[in-house]
C-alpha cells in the first residue's frame, strides 16, 4: 500500500487535458530507440501527493518534457482504495481522469482482475529491461500490466538518545526491554507485520497462504502488544514522538527517517538482519486512456532508465527499481535509500484476495 500523504506532505522538498491523440510521424528522440518525438502532445500523470508530487513536478517532469516534447499535467492521487475506485467508476463512463497512474500493488492486482488495465508492449519500452523482473507485473496470459515506478523501505527506527545501541533484528521488537516503547503502523494493509512475522518466525511468506498460517502470524503479532505504546495511523504523530523520544522505537519509512537525521534529530533507521520491508508503486494505464497509450509507453520507458532511478534516489529518497550494478550511486547514496540485504516483500496476493478475512483477524488481534 502506498505511503499516506500525512507523513510526507510536511517535508520541505520542493485544467484537465483531453483529446490526446496517438503518436504521429516525427523525428526520433536521441537516446530513445523506437520512440518518436511527440511535439505538442500531453500526458496526465497521477502520482502520490506530498513530496512525491512536489519532487516529480520539480525534478522529473520538466526534464521529461525537454527530452520528449511531451507536456505533463500532474494529478495528486488520493491514498488507499479511493483512487482505484475512482478509476473504476471513470472506466464505466469511458473517460479516465489521468493517462498514467502510480498504483499500489493491491490496486494493481484488483484492477487486473477486473480488467481495468490496458496491456503494455515491452517492445515499445526497451528500458523496461532494466527494471527488476519481479517488479514487472503480468496477467496469466503473459501480458505486461504494470511496471515498477519507485520503491521504499519500512525499517526499524529508534531514538539514539533513549537507545544508544541500535536494534539489529525485527525480533528485537518482542524483547521485554522494549516494553511500552513501540510505535507500529495500525493497519494490516500498510504495516505488513504479518509478512514480517512470516519471514522471521515461520520460514517465509508461503506460510501466509493458508488461513491457519495467517491466524498464527496474527497471534505472534499479538505478543507485541505489551511493547506497543501506539498503533499509529497518523505518520506525523509517530514521527514527532520518535524525534522527541516519547515513543522511542518502532517501524517507519527509511527515507523519511533519513530526512529527520539530516535535520539533526537523534533518530536512526536500521535495516534488520532479516531485511527491511520493501514496498513499491507501479505505473499502470486504464483501458479508457488508450488514446494516449503510445505516449504513456514513452513515459514509462523514460522512467525505467537507470539515470532516472538514480535521480529519484537522490531527489526523492526512493529506492531504485533497477539493479544496483546499473546505477552511478555511491555507497553512501545507495545505503541512504536502499540495502543489499534481501528484503521482505508484502504478500500482495493475500492482501488483495483475502482483505476481509485479514482485516477481521487483525481487528480481533488488536482488540483481544
Amino acid at each position: 500500500m502506498e505511503k499516506t500523504q500525512s507523513g510526507l506532505s510536511r517535508i520541505n522538498r520542493r485544467q484537465v487535458l483531453a483529446g490526446i491523440s496517438a503518436l504521429g510521424v516525427a523525428p526520433l528522440v536521441t537516446g530513445f530507440p523506437n520512440i518518436v518525438r511527440a511535439q505538442d502532445k500531453k500526458l496526465r500523470i497521477g502520482v502520490y501527493g506530498g513530496y512525491f508530487k512536489d519532487t516529480f513536478d520539480a525534478e522529473v517532469f520538466p526534464e521529461f518534457t525537454a527530452a520528449t516534447g511531451i507536456a505533463v499535467e500532474s494529478v495528486a492521487e488520493p491514498t488507499g482504495e479511493a483512487w482505484l475506485i475512482q478509476l473504476q467508476q471513470a472506466e464505466k463512463a469511458g473517460k479516465s481522469p489521468v493517462d498514467i497512474s502510480m498504483m499500489a500493488q493491491v490496486g494493481v492486482i484488483r484492477g487486473m482482475n477486473s480488467g481495468l488495465w490496458a496491456p503494455l508492449d515491452p517492445k515499445k519500452m526497451p528500458n523496461m529491461a532494466n527494471v527488476k523482473q519481479d517488479l514487472v507485473r503480468s496477467n496469466p496470459a503473459g501480458e505486461v500490466m504494470a511496471v515498477a515506478a519507485t520503491s521504499w523501505y519500512i525499517t526499524l527506527v529508534s531514538n539514539t538518545d533513549v537507545f544508544p545501541e541500535a536494534p539489529t533484528s525485527w525480533k528485537d521488537m518482542w524483547d521485554p526491554k522494549y516494553k511500552d516503547t513501540l510505535g507500529l503502523l495500525a493497519n494490516v494493509g500498510n504495516s505488513y507485520l504479518l509478512e514480517i512475522v512470516a519471514k522471521v518466525y515461520f520460514g517465509g511468506l508461503n506460510y501466509l497462504d493458508t488461513d491457519e498460517g495467517i491466524r498464527a502470524c496474527a497471534a505472534k503479532v499479538a505478543e507485541l502488544k505489551p511493547n506497543v505504546r501506539l498503533w499509529y495511523r497518523d505518520e506525523a504523530q509517530f514521527e514527532q514522538a520518535l524525534k522527541s523520544g516519547e515513543i522511542p522505537m518502532g517501524q517507519y519509512y527509511h527515507d523519511v527517517t533519513g530526512l529527520a537525521i539530516l535535520d539533526g534529530f537523534p533518530v536512526r533507521s536500521t535495516m534488520p538482519s532479516e531485511g527491511g520491508l520493501l514496498d513499491y508503486g507501479s505505473w499502470a494505464i486504464t483501458k479508457s486512456a488508450a488514446p494516449s497509450l503510445d505516449l504513456a509507453h514513452v513515459y514509462i520507458d523514460y522512467m525505467s532508465q537507470p539515470a532516472i532511478q538514480a535521480k529519484l534516489a537522490r531527489k526523492l529518497g526512493s529506492a531504485p527499481v533497477v539493479d544496483r550494478s546499473l546505477l552511478d550511486l555511491t555507497d553512501e547514496e545507495f545505503n541512504a535509500v536502499s540495502s543489499n540485504i534481501e528484503p521482505i516483500t508484502p504478500h500482495y496476493e493475500m492482501q488483495a484476495m483475502k482483505t476481509d478475512f485479514i482485516n477481521q483477524v487483525w481487528a480481533e488481534m488488536q482488540q483481544g
